[in-house]
């Protein structure tokens, strides 16, 4: 058989340069959601972990009222979360803390809102901003020490520091 003397490059169409476009970038999108899947683990394993007793008595001391007008012991509070998922960039993700509140009548629950970075106590009724309310329920029925509300999902954190998890 004759060997060919000149050989011709081939040359793509339009259609199999758009169809190659296509599907490398089908390839490179699958590859991000596999990456996001893996990340979204990762970080779901990392929240799981039982809350350090640091961590946990920092948290309880939420209930007393000086908080709200003291600055510098609400960025203190925020520190104690941002040491204790030092892996984490939490701004996004957590939105704040809801706890029962015991400061007597009418105060029910009280909130850490991370995004306005203050404390509040809510009386019986009052509404909870945004999706802090979803974790109301959870407070005031008891047997939590507090409830970490996140973008999807509510973390209720036991005395003992375990954490049970709550979808929206």
């Amino acid at each position: 058989m004759p060997k060919p003397m000149l050989i011709r490059p081939q040359v793509q169409t339009e259609t199999q340069t758009q169809t190659n476009s296509i599907l490398s970038t089908t390839q490179e999108r699958k590859q991000t959601q596999q990456t996001q899947q893996i990340d979204k683990m990762k970080l779901d394993r990392l929240l799981r972990k039982p809350r350090s007793k640091g961590y946990m008595q920092t948290m309880t001391k939420l209930d007393s009222g000086g908080h709200v007008h003291n600055k510098k012991q609400v960025d203190d509070i925020i520190g104690a979360i941002s040491e204790e998922f030092p892996d984490i960039e939490m701004t996004g993700i957590l939105l704040g803390v809801v706890s029962t509140c015991f400061l007597g009548e009418p105060y029910e629950v009280h909130t850490l809102d991370i995004t306005g970075q203050i404390i509040e106590h809510f009386k019986r009724g009052q509404p909870l901003p945004g999706l802090l309310e979803n974790a109301r329920s959870l407070a005031i029925r008891g047997g939590y020490a507090f409830i970490e509300v996140y973008i999807d999902c509510c973390r209720a954190v036991s005395p003992s520091g375990a954490v049970s998890v709550i979808n929206f």
